[in-house]
């Protein structure tokens, strides 16, 4: 089976990343593997320790309108090149955690996606040299508020709430260029996206130049490429997934977000 390189929280408190074992079991590395981290012969075992997102990058890149069917379902004609926006880390969600739904939003969406890690440092990359810095591949979902997205002259309320950059459950070093990418509402037999990730627009090669010329890559950043067509809303009580061949499945719940806070009224000091 292919390495599954993951990130845990013990019941302690203590946070490793590690190999998970067949048996459930996670070998602890010494650091984060793109950082060099070996395999030590220490073993955390199973049910002592909950999944965490994979990594913790600095930023999160993420492309838009990447799937020609997808720009197609939104009216969108396809962009000349990459059209990039940034998501917040205090976005990420760990797997099977709980998306929220915020009160200033009516509609969110589920955006099934690849997500590349950076493996090291990238500055100005040629794409020919791109692939030297893709460490690995994981599983993201690029909630956004549709509403807001519309309303907005720009994203970044949209696609930045707390919880809407649900990652993982793990990576993994090698990927079919082919593979298919699938979003599941459980319950619902039937993909609610289904694509091979090969019909991208830029290929995650191209992505990784491209944003490389503009800023520069850090070891563990995240770069998300895009979703297929079928994007759709989500629902109070909802259970979503995305599977991608060669990694796995993403496990979210969706719940109701905290009403908005109201100011207490002033009081008077006789």
């Amino acid at each position: 089976m292919t390495d599954r390189y993951v990130r845990v929280k013990t019941a302690q408190g203590q946070i490793h990343y590690g190999l998970l074992q067949l048996n459930q079991s996670v070998q602890i590395l010494t650091s984060a593997p793109w950082l060099g981290g070996t395999p030590s012969n220490e073993l955390i075992a199973p049910e002592t320790y909950r999944l965490l997102a994979p990594c913790q990058p600095s930023k999160i890149i993420a492309v838009g309108r990447n799937y020609a069917n997808h720009a197609a379902e939104l009216g969108h004609d396809l962009p000349a090149e990459p059209l990039i926006f940034l998501k917040p880390p205090s976005s990420i969600l760990p797997p099977d955690g709980t998306i929220l739904l915020p009160p200033q939003s009516q509609q969110v969406d589920y955006e099934g996606e690849l997500a590349l890690v950076i493996g090291k440092t990238c500055s100005n990359c040629p794409p020919s040299q791109a692939h030297h810095y893709i460490w690995g591949y994981s599983i993201a979902n690029d909630v956004t508020a549709r509403d807001l997205q519309r309303q907005d002259s720009q994203w970044s309320r949209a696609k930045g709430f707390d919880t809407f950059c649900p990652l993982g459950p793990w990576i993994v070093r090698d990927l079919s260029p082919t593979a298919l990418i699938q979003t599941f509402i459980q319950g619902n037999k039937l993909p609610l996206q289904s694509e091979s990730i090969d019909r991208m627009v830029f290929s995650p090669d191209a992505l990784v130049a491209y944003i490389s010329q503009i800023m520069t890559l850090l070891p563990g950043d995240l770069i998300l490429t895009g979703t297929p067509e079928g994007v759709g809303s989500l629902h109070h009580g909802d259970r979503v997934y995305i599977e991608i061949e060669g990694i796995g499945k993403l496990f979210s719940n969706v719940s109701i977000g905290n009403p908005l806070p109201v100011e207490e009224a002033a009081i008077e000091i006789a």
